[in-house]
C-alpha cells in the first residue's frame, strides 16, 4: 500500500505556496464553553489546550512560518485571582508537557509581553522551555502572556525617549517604533483568527494587523479543530490583499 503523505490529508483546496506566512489567533470562549457545559471554566480553558495542540500541529505539517497565540493579556488579571491562578498552573503544565513534542516537531516556542511581571516559577519555566526549543528550524510558535497593545506601544515610547536622553536624538518614524516593539523580529501577521464571533480585537497587536486579513468564526476556541484552520487558509487565499492600494477587480 502507498504511503500517505502529510500533504494529502490537506483540503485540496490549499495552495501549500500561497500560505500566510503568520497566522494569529485571538483564542476566545474557554468560558463560554465550560458554561454550556455547565462545568467550572477552568474545564473550558483545559479544553482550550487540545485545540491549541490542534492548531499548532496544523501550522507545523502545513509549513506555516509564524504562528502567534493571544495566550493570556494584561486585562486577564482583571478576573479572579483564583482563576488567574488556574491559568498560570495551566500554562506551566504546558510547558513541562509539550517541550519534547515541540522539539520533536521542530517548533521554537518564543514570547511576548511583560514577561517580568510574571511570578517567578512562570518565568524560571518559561526560560527552560525557550532554551530548550531555541535551537529548532521549522515553526516560530509565539505566546502572547501578560500582553497588551496599549503596554507595548507604551513600552516602545518608553525605550525612544529613554535613548533621545542618553543620545540627545532619536529618529521617530514607523520603522523606528516597530524596530521597538515586541515583535521587533516577527513580521506582521498575515491572517487575524478570532473564534467565539465577537467582533473586537480585544487589545492584541493593533500596531501590527493594520493590513492583516480578518477571519472570525463563532466557534468557542476548545471546539476549533484543525479543519476550521484549513477553511481560515482557504478563505484568506480567495483574497486580494491590497495594503491600501487599488485591487484588480
Amino acid at each position: 500500500m502507498k504511503k500517505e503523505s502529510p500533504e494529502s490529508r490537506f483540503p485540496a483546496q490549499i495552495d501549500l505556496d500561497r500560505l500566510p506566512r503568520h497566522i494569529a489567533i485571538i483564542m476566545d470562549g474557554n468560558g463560554r464553553w465550560a458554561k454550556k457545559r455547565r462545568l467550572p471554566r477552568i474545564a473550558g480553558h483545559r479544553a482550550g489546550i487540545r485545540a491549541v495542540r490542534q492548531s499548532v500541529e496544523a501550522c507545523a505539517r502545513l509549513g506555516v512560518p509564524y504562528l502567534t497565540l493571544y495566550a493570556f493579556s494584561v486585562e486577564n488579571w482583571k478576573r479572579p485571582h483564583s482563576e488567574t491562578t488556574l491559568l498560570m498552573r495551566l500554562l506551566r503544565e504546558y510547558l513541562k508537557k509539550e517541550i519534547s513534542e515541540l522539539n520533536r516537531q521542530n517548533i521554537r516556542l518564543s514570547v511576548l509581553g511583560r514577561i517580568h511581571e510574571l511570578s517567578k516559577p512562570v518565568q524560571r519555566d518559561l526560560e527552560i522551555a525557550l532554551e530548550s526549543t531555541r535551537q529548532n528550524t521549522g515553526l516560530r510558535l509565539t505566546l502572547a502572556l501578560n500582553y497588551g497593545a496599549r503596554a507595548e506601544l507604551v513600552d516602545a515610547v518608553r525605550e525612544l525617549v529613554s535613548k533621545a536622553k542618553q543620545n540627545g536624538d532619536v529618529t521617530i518614524d514607523e520603522a523606528t517604533l516597530s524596530s521597538h516593539l515586541y515583535t521587533r523580529d516577527l513580521p506582521d501577521p498575515d491572517l487575524l483568527i478570532r473564534t467565539s464571533g465577537e467582533l473586537r480585537l480585544s487589545n492584541f497587536l493593533l500596531w501590527q494587523v493594520a493590513y492583516s486579513e480578518l477571519w472570525v468564526t463563532e466557534t468557542l476556541w476548545p471546539d476549533f479543530t484543525q479543519a476550521d484552520l484549513f477553511q481560515a487558509i482557504i478563505d484568506y487565499q480567495k483574497r486580494e490583499r491590497r495594503y491600501g492600494g487599488i485591487g484588480l477587480g
